[in-house]
């Protein structure tokens, strides 16, 4: 099966739609739990499918530095060495090179830098990460773009974004060169789909001119890339309101690394179809719970001897059978099952709350967003 994307209702911005990939189908809009390294930290893959979790996320700079695209290929691809059947997307480690910027020196062919782990030296271009994306065998795979930082004066994040687009031509040239080249994938490599990213720091017209520039090259997707990098939240929004505007309508729309639930809310409201975050798994291992009434601090004494459930509307495994005053006693003892459950309730909530959302619009209305007050 190739990729394809449908939409199936709209109301006002928000739409849902369905994204058709090789390892099923994906209905949006949709929040992706992010498994940097080929796993969602504590959360075993048949937990992720009783939670209804249609695609993860890995990531290209972590799997090429361990275990290695080659080793994952010759075990049979991302799919089969993680044993997951459903869809994968990857980034394709320009945000993760962008945080190493002590230990990185960016040319136009592309990124020489260190590894976080062993101090290396390693060499990554638009080619490289491609031809990395292609081994993995992801369904979805992103261009190699330059991430650039806040704040960044205007000569700067033109100069970023320019360098950005003519990356992004090198991904798609390489794609369409290589892209039949890994043969145990369903559908061979071809039916990968090769999304291209939208930058221009936090200038709006900078944003709408790569937009329309990218929109040139006919990506079957565009991301929204360059965001929660240390901008004020609201000037996140604006940005991706901006950017909304100028991508296709019929083509998804990825808003990358972003946000709280109340976030992932709005940005669907606007007519974004995919998400991601690391919020909702690294909030989970600091004690922090999501819950339909307010934030949870699961550290907190108060919750030493509550004997109720940690949200009495959620109908997840943790919810339904464990007390706060457990959770509080696992997190106090240091458990690892205590990141465990955080981490499966953390992501329960996440997608019921993008259910809502597509239930909303079918329905033609939109859910409130949820309450963010802690508790």
């Amino acid at each position: 099966m190739s990729f394809s994307f449908e939409i199936d209702a709209r109301h006002e911005a928000g739409r849902t739609g369905r994204m058709l990939t090789p390892h099923g189908v994906v209905h949006t809009p949709i929040f992706m739990p992010v498994g940097t390294l080929a796993t969602v930290k504590g959360v075993p893959q048949h937990i992720l499918e009783e939670l209804g979790v249609e695609i993860l996320l890995s990531n290209t700079y972590h799997l090429y530095l361990r275990p290695g695209a080659e080793m994952v290929e010759r075990l049979g691809g991302l799919h089969r060495f993680m044993s997951w059947e459903r869809a994968i997307l990857t980034d394709s480690g320009g945000f993760q090179v962008f945080s190493l910027a002590a230990l990185r020196k960016l040319t136009e062919e592309g990124v020489e830098f260190r590894s976080h782990l062993d101090g290396s030296l390693h060499f990554l271009s638009p080619e490289e990460s491609i031809a990395t994306q292609i081994s993995l065998g992801a369904d979805v795979i992103m261009a190699f773009d330059e991430c650039t930082e806040y704040p960044a004066d205007r000569t700067r994040a033109s100069a970023s974004m320019e360098l950005t687009l003519r990356w992004a031509k090198r991904c798609q040239h390489y794609f369409q060169q290589h892209k039949t080249e890994v043969p145990w994938s369903q559908g061979g490599a071809a039916s990968q789909a090769l999304f291209g990213i939208v930058q221009g720091g936090m200038y709006a017209d900078l944003r709408e001119q790569c937009a329309h520039r990218l929109v040139d090259m006919d990506f079957p997707g565009y991301a929204i890339g360059g965001l929660s990098v240390g901008e004020p939240r609201d000037l996140t929004c604006e940005m991706v309101a901006g950017v909304v505007e100028h991508l296709p309508t019929d083509k998804p729309r990825y808003v990358m690394g972003v946000g709280t639930p109340e976030e992932i809310v709005q940005y669907a409201r606007l007519g974004v179809d995919m998400m991601d975050c690391v919020m909702p798994t690294r909030a989970a291992r600091h004690g922090l719970l999501f819950t339909s009434e307010g934030r949870v601090n699961i550290k907190a004494a108060r919750y030493a001897e509550d004997q109720g459930p940690l949200d009495p509307k959620c109908a997840c495994r943790v919810c339904a059978r464990y007390s706060r005053a457990y959770l509080r006693h696992l997190y106090a003892c240091n458990e690892v099952l205590a990141q465990v459950l955080n981490t499966v309730h953390n992501l329960a909530y996440y997608l019921d709350t993008m259910r809502q959302v597509r239930q909303s619009i079918s329905f033609g209305e939109f859910t409130s967003a949820p309450t963010s007050v802690p508790s």
